[in-house]
């Protein structure tokens, strides 16, 4: 008599694939003493595009002239947050540098969104982030700060332009392009502060951190959003704040404030309500890449719909 295997439940993925980012943020910080954030950052992309590379070709021949605005805007963006994001985390503990970029596409949804809800859901999130850094203290790193605020500009941009190269290429394809041109936008800022500091050990550990970030973690999400909602899936989303905040305090032997942790609470209260406003309607024939670009982003309510996905 056979039997079936029981698959991973699709929330285990979800959590598992936000566990995946943070470590592999929290792990990073081994690099940079010697490659310095930009280096890490650059490195990182680098393994990331030839795994991905090896794993899927790039949809070359069905980009068309239109998308390549979107296409270069997107590695653009994911270049910027992916330097910015390491750079704030060298000066800011890893759970107040994820909930100031989570501002980035809470402010898209201010923007885009209606009534009272759209704009006090954002401010709820502000103040929490403002629990965070704990301005009064006279102890915030303005610079760490400044870093995080560029790294939530990028998030917001790759929450625009996921959403339209998303519906026009399938699998990981569209991955496939974007992260390699991450990779060469970084390249002129991180190889002069990488180079001679390069070691085949430090090859090998940005590789492993380029498994964590992005290729497993798309690969689980993928897998999770054959069989689960979208809100589900952004409602688990909203918890990526305080994901960091914990492997931050693990791994990083980062200690946050009775405030911080209340700050940590408003900005995951927000992201989860904000993104249950509903959902874009996908259009027709919008691929699962798309699906995946439009929730990973559903905390912050910029769509409208509510179909599960099969």
């Amino acid at each position: 008599m056979s039997t079936t295997k029981p698959a991973i439940p699709p929330w285990a993925l979800t959590i598992a694939a936000m566990f995946s980012i943070q470590l592999g943020s929290a792990l990073s910080a081994g690099l940079m003493p010697a490659l310095g954030p930009i280096g890490t950052a650059w490195l990182r992309l680098s393994m990331g595009a030839i795994i991905l590379l090896l794993l899927a070709r790039p949809p070359l021949k069905s980009l068309r002239l239109s998308d390549t605005p979107a296409v270069l805007g997107l590695g653009i963006s994911v270049g910027i947050m992916s330097v910015t994001f390491l750079a704030a985390m060298e000066r800011l503990p890893l759970g107040t540098a994820v909930a100031i970029e989570f501002l980035g596409p809470l402010s898209v949804a201010a923007l885009r969104g209606q009534g009272v809800r759209s704009l006090v859901l954002p401010a709820t999130a502000l103040a929490g982030v403002l629990l965070l850094t704990e301005p009064w203290s006279g102890q915030m790193d303005l610079l760490g700060v400044g870093f995080a605020a560029m790294g939530a500009i990028g998030w917001a941009a790759y929450v625009l332009l996921t959403q339209k190269i998303g519906d026009r290429f399938s699998g990981i394809g569209a991955l496939a392009l974007t992260i390699p041109i991450a990779a060469l936008v970084v390249t002129p800022f991180g190889l002069p502060q990488a180079f001679g500091h390069i070691t085949w050990e430090l090859v090998g550990v940005a590789a492993a951190l380029a498994v964590l970030i992005p290729v497993l973690p798309y690969i689980m999400e993928m897998r999770a959003l054959r069989r689960m909602t979208h809100t589900a899936f952004g409602t688990l989303l909203a918890l990526e704040p305080a994901i960091g905040l914990l492997l931050g305090m693990i791994v990083l032997a980062q200690s946050p404030s009775a405030l911080q942790l209340l700050g940590i609470v408003l900005v995951v209260f927000a992201g989860a309500a904000a993104q249950r406003g509903g959902r874009r309607q996908q259009p027709s024939g919008a691929s699962q890449c798309g699906r995946l670009a439009e929730v990973r982003q559903e905390s912050a309510r910029l769509s409208h719909g509510a179909d599960p996905l099969a």
